[in-house]
């Protein structure tokens, strides 16, 4: 079992020095006798730190180095450019070296950076000015790399994560961005020879988990651009923090690796430092007469209170909620560019919807006292973001989600001010499951706020026009189907206005007069939509055919009710070790190497024999059998007897399964469910 206990340590403090940038490729020299820099793999409090203003190929080698897919090219549009020093650049091709004893990460883009190694024995960092000279019979294995996604500390073990393939997905204000194709974990676990059985044990584990977070989704990145933060806030930086290394730009919550970087950042490796952001990034170029619109739609996920979908609701005790994503669409035509920034977060009140193998669990309220002040935090930390908020909420009023609806509106009339306004929309009954075009009602009832509050603008020669005052919160209980509906219809009103207001649209013209630019609109926000949902449900979007077509379709509905069973089997039979997962790359939950505070909690009755498969076994077997011993009773009345007890074997089962549904499912084993 993985440990539920958090040790605390005073991290120490360490020296570091300047390492030399000249390199030398000359492959005949010896590894330079003095290591100019030497780093321990320990952390630091990284949230602090942020508030501070080629060798020769040789036949003896593995190479697989032409691993980058190129799906389109970069569209190289004018923009806001960022300052970056050369000599805080990041390094965007390296070579992976595999010795025996150590890695060696060798910058292979034509700069002139070091190389970094890393101990396979306790993930020792250091800076050599080559790549050792092979001295053994075995020769190492190399591989092309990307980047440095950061290193995760366990039991005994250091893990290094690097980046293997890479994506051109377009480009966001003239850089390319990249997502991550393919990533691999290195251990750097030779010291566990050394470590006792219990710690092996427990690294094993854990172990487990980092080959789940291997198949992490919709990691992007770019060497050249802060992706974590909008136009407008990237605009807003000022001269000196554009010089900064990326990183230090970077908004922590929406960086993906903030917690692995801690070690690099440490050591001041800038240009290994790749800041990561998870979410969605799509874009399309569409011609409209004589004119070529670009448009750009990009999500940010936070990382504050990340998980899966049933194993991270509502809010924390701070007022930061589950599924929260930033959502920025970028227009950019004949020199202009318009931003506009939508947001998405669960209901943020202390509530949960624990897995029980029903298909719709109960929701359930926590320390429903708390409620105002949670969300009175929650909406203070969005106004000091965004400016004014308007919450749209689209949950039923009536059954399971009626309660949540009934205390969240109430919690809202203590926030509820000139800044803030709070706006119940019930999806469900007014739209039913066909009638979306009925959102027009909605949009009626919020155009008099987006009107006021804009969005991000400049002119054709940069100049800054108009900014975002204000951004509209919507939600539904998942914050992904009718949010992505709702969201991309706000989005298509907002790029009509803007495509009338630098001179591309008549008055009288709309997306859907123009075919291609229609489809393309409509494949981007179902593509973005099913991106958020699978990275928080596990599955494609509903609705999706809606937002792909523009209608329902009999193969959507269809598609539908594939993807809530899929959902059904995730959330009840593998989300929770995929939480765990998201807990350990997030530093949610940070190991300790004292084996003592590691110790398993335990686990008694019902709960240390519970096992799905074995249950659904055992009771499938008991109905074969009755059905075979009451086939046999016209012969034999013992059968009957017989095919009674096998029956009511399957039957008691069954109950058992239903009455303790909870432990049954894979739950988090890091962090329980608060019931």
């Amino acid at each position: 079992m993985l440990s539920t206990k958090l040790s605390c340590a005073v991290r120490p403090h360490y020296h570091h020095h300047h390492y030399s940038n000249n390199y030398n490729s000359n492959w005949n020299n010896n590894l330079r006798s003095n290591i100019l820099v030497f780093l321990n793999p320990s952390s630091t409090d990284y949230s602090q730190r942020l508030s501070l203003s080629s060798p020769p190929s040789s036949s003896l080698f593995h190479n697989n180095s032409n691993n980058i897919k190129v799906r389109s090219k970069a569209n190289c549009i004018p923009g806001m450019m960022e300052k970056v020093d050369s000599e805080t650049k990041l390094f965007t091709r390296m070579r992976l070296w595999e010795f025996p004893d150590q890695y060696v990460i060798e910058p292979t883009d034509g700069s002139t950076g070091s190389c970094l190694t890393i101990s396979r024995v306790d993930g020792a960092m250091s800076i050599i000015d080559e790549v050792p000279h092979v001295q053994t019979v075995r020769a190492p294995r190399i591989q092309t790399i990307y980047g440095v996604m950061g290193l995760l500390k366990l039991v005994a073990g250091v893990y290094v994560t690097v980046i293997t393939e890479r994506e051109c997905v377009g480009s966001y204000l003239g850089h390319p961005i990249f997502k991550v194709s393919s990533l691999k974990i290195l251990p750097c676990d030779h010291s566990l020879n050394a470590s006792s059985a219990e710690q092996k044990k427990m690294e094993s584990e854990f172990s487990v988990l980092l080959s789940a977070a291997e198949r992490t989704t919709g990691l992007y990145f770019s060497y050249d651009v802060n992706l974590t933060l909008s136009a407008q806030r990237l605009h807003d930086l000022g001269e000196e923090s554009k010089r900064l290394p990326l990183w230090r730009q970077a908004d922590p919550r929406y960086l993906w690796n903030n917690y692995m970087l801690e070690v690099l950042i440490d050591n001041k490796l800038d240009p290994y430092l790749l800041p990561i952001v998870q979410g969605s990034f799509n874009n399309f170029q569409a011609a409209v007469a004589k004119d070529i619109v670009d448009v750009t739609l990009i999500a940010r996920r936070c990382t504050r209170r990340n998980g899966t979908r049933m194993w991270r609701r509502g809010a924390d005790a701070d007022g930061y909620v589950a599924n929260f994503v930033e959502s920025e669409q970028i227009l950019q035509s004949n020199g202009h560019t318009a931003s506009f920034v939508q947001i998405r977060g669960s209901i943020p009140l202390l509530w949960e919807q624990v897995v029980d193998l029903t298909y719709k669990p109960k929701f359930e309220l926590v320390r429903l006292e708390e409620a105002p002040r949670v969300v009175e935090r929650h909406f203070l930390d969005l106004r000091k973001r965004y400016g004014s908020v308007l919450a749209v909420d689209l949950v039923n009023k009536h059954g399971g989600e009626g309660r949540l609806c009934e205390k969240y509106g109430d919690a809202m009339q203590h926030v509820v001010g000139d800044d803030t306004r709070y706006l119940h929309f019930d999806f469900h009954q007014i739209c039913g499951h066909v009638h979306f075009e009925r959102l027009s009602m909605l949009y009626d009832q919020i155009e008099d706020f987006i009107k006021k509050n804009g969005y991000f603008f400049l002119n054709g020669k940069g100049e800054k026009v108009d900014e975002q005052l204000g951004v509209v919160r919507t939600n539904c209980i998942d914050c992904l189907d009718r949010t992505n509906v709702t969201q991309s219809m706000i989005a298509r009103r907002l790029l009509e206005n803007q495509l009338r207001r630098v001179g591309i649209f008549r008055d009288e013209e709309t997306i859907s007069t123009h075919q291609h630019f229609d489809e393309c609109f409509k494949i981007m926000w179902a593509n973005h939509g099913d991106d958020v949902s699978i990275q928080y449900s596990g599955t494609p979007a509903l609705k999706g055919d809606y937002v792909r077509c523009g209608q329902r379709t009999i193969h959507g509905i269809v598609k539908d009710g594939w993807n809530a069973l899929a959902r059904y089997y995730l959330n009840n039979f593998c989300d929770g070790t995929k939480q765990d997962a998201i807990d350990l790359l997030q530093g949610h939950y940070i190991v300790s190497s004292v084996s003592r505070d590691m110790a398993p909690p335990q686990v008694g009755g019902l709960e240390a024999y519970a096992s799905f498969p074995l249950a659904l076994a055992l009771g499938l077997s008991g109905l074969l059998f009755a059905s075979i011993s009451l086939r046999q009773a016209r012969y034999d009345l013992r059968h009957l007897f017989l095919s009674l007890v096998w029956a009511s074997m399957s039957i008691g089962i069954a109950a058992v399964v239903r009455a303790n549904g909870r432990i049954f499912c894979n739950r988090p084993r890091l962090h329980k469910p608060q019931r």
